[in-house]
């Protein structure tokens, strides 16, 4: 059941973790996070010419990070919460599994230190 949800859900998780794979992008969402700017607003702080900041906002609204409104001839962008969430959702997941499994092992570990000591009290 759940690796067929996952399924279902990996190509929009993929173009997620693909958008904030780039620390340019990663910092983009960080300034929308303040809330929405212009593109212009969001270019300002970075080294780059304007169309790449553009190609990386491109990659940022293809994953549904960032969605954008041009009204005159100001493009205003604002953060998607939504995908961010299911990829939150995703590591929880992942943790919860890994934290499970390593438990598993503490318990098994202490089972054998117990056989361990109780052999060493036979001798």
């Amino acid at each position: 059941m759940i690796l067929s949800h996952m399924t279902n859900q990996q190509p929009a998780l993929d173009r997620v973790f693909h958008a904030l794979a780039d620390p340019t992008r990663r910092a983009i969402v960080e300034r929308l996070n303040r809330g929405p700017a212009s593109v212009s607003e969001i270019a300002e702080p970075f080294p780059m010419a304007l169309p790449t900041v553009v190609q990386h906002l491109r990659v940022l609204e293809s994953s549904g990070l960032v969605r954008s409104e041009k009204v005159g001839r100001v493009r205003t962008c604002r953060l998607e919460a939504a995908p961010l969430t299911r990829a939150e959702g995703w590591i929880a997941e992942q943790r919860a599994y890994w934290e499970a499994r390593l438990d598993r092992l503490e318990d098994y570990l202490k089972i054998l230190q117990a056989k361990e000591k109780g052999n060493d009290e036979q001798s």
